[in-house]
C-alpha cells in the first residue's frame, strides 16, 4: 500500500497562484499515469490535468495555459502549479497515480486525501 500525502492548498486572490504536490509515502518501482482532479460542492468530480508516462500532458479546458502538471520521479512526487486562479477554480483537488509498487505488482490506482482552494478577493 502507499499513501499520497497532499499540500499546497490554501486561500488566494484571483489572479494569484499556488503550488499543489502530492507525496507517495514510499517508494515505487513505477509510475506511470498521473492526473489532478478537483471537486466543487453540490458538484461531480471533474478532470483538471494529466501526465502519461511518456509525458504527454493533458488539461480540462477550463484550465489550459494556467495550469501545469509535472512529476519529480526521484521523490515520486507530482505537482500542479496554478496560476491566474480564478473563483471558478475554488475546489477540493485531488492526485491521482497509477503505479506499480514493486515489480512484482500490478497497476494498481490511488488517491490523495484532497486539498482545499479557495480563490476569492
Amino acid at each position: 500500500q502507499v499513501q499520497l500525502v497532499e499540500s499546497g492548498g490554501g486561500w488566494v486572490q484571483p489572479g494569484g497562484s499556488l503550488r499543489l504536490s502530492c507525496a507517495a509515502s514510499r517508494d515505487i518501482f513505477q509510475i506511470n499515469n498521473v492526473a489532478w482532479y478537483r471537486q466543487a460542492p453540490g458538484s461531480p468530480r471533474e478532470f483538471v490535468a494529466a501526465r502519461t508516462s511518456g509525458g504527454a500532458s493533458n488539461y480540462a479546458d477550463s484550465v489550459k495555459g494556467r495550469f501545469a502538471i509535472s512529476l519529480d520521479y526521484a521523490k515520486n512526487t507530482v505537482f500542479l502549479q496554478m496560476n491566474n486562479l480564478k473563483p471558478e477554480d475554488t475546489a477540493t483537488y485531488y492526485c491521482n497515480l497509477q503505479v506499480r509498487l514493486t515489480s512484482h505488482s500490478r497497476r494498481t490506482d490511488y488517491w490523495g486525501q484532497g486539498t482545499q482552494v479557495t480563490v476569492s478577493p
